[in-house]
């Protein structure tokens, strides 16, 4: 089993998750956003993934910390979990429709960090969660993992259903990325022969 268990503290956040990528999308998240709680549950239904979380933060200066070190934290539990990544996809995609909204999520766990955050919202809170500090999550996903992710909202009316989609399609994407190709079991996804 691809599990992992990694826990960061620093002087702003202090968060513990547990991650089994070969899991059946259960969650048990505990994070005082609200919203953010409920993106991560949503993230790992659709790819499958159980996921613990614990999260404290400095919520009083405000959630840019806690939010990007939840993304931080995250990536190195699948960056932890993967392991050497032989025999994974390494890319995977997903286009998923939400009612009014569509996400695209591509991502390639391919060792090198970059975030590409194209989305838009009309309002800078849903529910409790900064809108503004979403890209962050994504940016510290990435740089956990060691992973490309681009994130593209085409269009959508509802910020919830557009966060939504985003996590969705993100969820999507991670299990086809992290899925295992049996032909290729022993191989390292790379022409280079190393991740």
């Amino acid at each position: 089993m691809r599990k992992a268990n990694v826990k960061r503290r620093t002087k702003e956040t202090e968060i513990a998750v547990k991650l089994n990528i070969d899991g059946t999308g259960k969650s048990r998240i505990k994070i005082p956003i609200g919203f953010l709680s409920h993106m991560l549950e949503t993230f790992g239904k659709t790819g499958a993934f159980d996921i613990e979380a614990s999260v404290k933060g400095d919520l009083k200066v405000d959630q840019h910390h806690t939010i990007e070190d939840t993304g931080l934290v995250l990536g190195q539990a699948f960056k932890e979990a993967l392991g050497e990544k032989k025999g994974i996809n390494r890319a995977g995609f997903f286009v998923y429709p939400m009612d009014e909204a569509l996400a695209v999520v591509a991502v390639d766990i391919g060792g090198r960090p970059f975030c590409r955050f194209d989305a838009k919202f009309r309002r800078r809170f849903c529910g409790k969660l900064d809108l503004d500090a979403l890209e962050d999550f994504f940016y510290g996903f990435c740089v956990g993992l060691g992973a490309n992710i681009a994130v593209k909202m085409p269009y959508g009316r509802s910020d919830h259903h557009k966060v939504e989609a985003i996590f969705k399609a993100f969820g999507k994407a991670m299990k086809m990325g992290c899925s295992v190709d049996k032909r290729m079991i022993c191989e390292i996804p790379s022409t280079k022969g190393v991740i």
